[in-house]
């Protein structure tokens, strides 16, 4: 029980440093905020409301390891590297598909409620 209690800690501890200074991060959960009412309007169903919802936190769960990735090469060497580059780069690819992927799934919804027409 302990072990949870210090892994609870830590993710509180990310959490709040991440709200502070990170502006993808606190996008990203100012969306989900906005989304949790929203999709609920949207979804047709609670399967439809969870995807909605897993999409968003998907995407905010990729953020937060694209930092972590930063973060670490940053520790390693602020000097350039071509392999703390392509880390860098496929953490930030890695966003911009999970982005692509929310997108898709609140578009499909989106077309769904207000067609009729299921997809």
């Amino acid at each position: 029980m302990e072990r949870l209690i210090n892994a609870f800690h830590n993710s509180v501890r990310a959490f709040s440093r991440l709200i502070r200074s990170e502006k993808a991060f606190q996008q990203e959960v100012i969306l989900l905020a906005i989304a949790i009412p929203v999709g609920w309007l949207v979804a047709s169903s609670w399967r439809g409301y969870a995807l909605l919802i897993g999409a968003l936190l998907l995407l905010i769960m990729v953020e937060v390891l694209n930092t972590g990735i930063e973060a670490a090469c940053d520790a390693v060497s602020r000097e350039f590297n071509i392999d703390i580059q392509l880390a860098k780069d496929c953490g930030s690819l890695a966003v911009l598909i999970s982005v692509i992927i929310a997108a898709g799934v609140w578009g499909i919804a989106i077309i769904e409620r207000f067609t009729g027409l299921p997809l």
